[in-house]
């Protein structure tokens, strides 16, 4: 692999934790199971992205609001059609579901393997080990509306206006 192949290679591979990050916070899990391999192995007895996207149905569904920040990320290449990585994010999260009032901050690394499948970067396995989670302190949910730009502080109109996050809560559409 030429130094600009790599160059490129690590560059597509950082888009997968990035758009793993976005598409978790809008609930958008047809998205999210297409980061991965199509053979993904789902636990210790499932394989496929139809099982892969179960799993996380679960694990979303156990959390309201979402927001993972991603941070350092670091791949290293095996050949020119595998790599491993380590990956920082923060998140904040609603913990216990949509109707929780408890909002946590993780610390969380990604112990990641990818693997080029064509043209693309998918992520082979990905590891979350947490390193803390702790409760924020005042919690943003239940604040009056931000109606930003005018007022800077209060809760903002996103998650809840994305349609992603709507069709996967089962809520009308905007306008609709």
């Amino acid at each position: 692999m030429t130094g600009a192949e790599r160059w490129l290679a690590t560059l597509e591979i950082q888009q997968l934790a990035h758009r793993y990050a976005v598409y978790v916070d809008a609930r958008d899990v047809d998205r999210l199971v297409e980061l991965f391999v199509p053979d993904v192995k789902v636990g210790r007895e499932q394989s496929g992205r139809a099982a892969l996207r179960a799993d996380f149905e679960r694990q979303l569904r156990a959390t309201g609001v979402s927001f993972l920040q991603v941070g350092n990320h670091v791949v290293d290449f095996d050949d020119e059609s595998n790599a491993t990585g380590v990956v920082y994010c923060r998140g904040e999260i609603q913990e216990g579901g949509r109707d929780s009032s408890r909002w946590i901050v993780q610390l969380i690394q990604y112990h990641d393997r990818y693997e080029r499948r064509g043209e693309r970067w998918l992520f082979v396995r990905r590891r979350h080990l947490l390193v803390y989670g702790a409760d924020l302190g005042q919690s943003p949910l239940g604040l009056p509306p931000a109606d930003w730009p005018r007022r800077q502080t209060g809760w903002g109109t996103i998650p809840a206006s994305l349609p992603s996050w709507r069709r996967f809560w089962g809520e009308a559409e905007e306008g609709g």
